[in-house]
């Protein structure tokens, strides 16, 4: 019963997105997805610690 259950929600699930592509004006997710990543690669470099730091202290640990 699990398998069928599951296999009529993919199936359903993607007629509803091939109707939806179809009919109505939907985002291209490929680009949404690029932009927004780069924007989380941005904000991760601005807010990463320097590596200066990081290797200074890796030094004293070792001395």
């Amino acid at each position: 019963m699990g398998i069928a259950r599951f296999s009529l929600s993919v199936c359903l699930g993607a007629a509803i997105g091939i109707y939806v592509a179809q009919n109505y004006n939907a985002p291209n997710m490929r680009e949404f997805v690029h932009s927004y990543t780069l924007k989380a690669k941005n904000i991760e470099e601005i807010y990463r610690k320097p590596q200066v730091e990081e290797e200074n202290q890796k030094k004293t640990r070792n001395d």
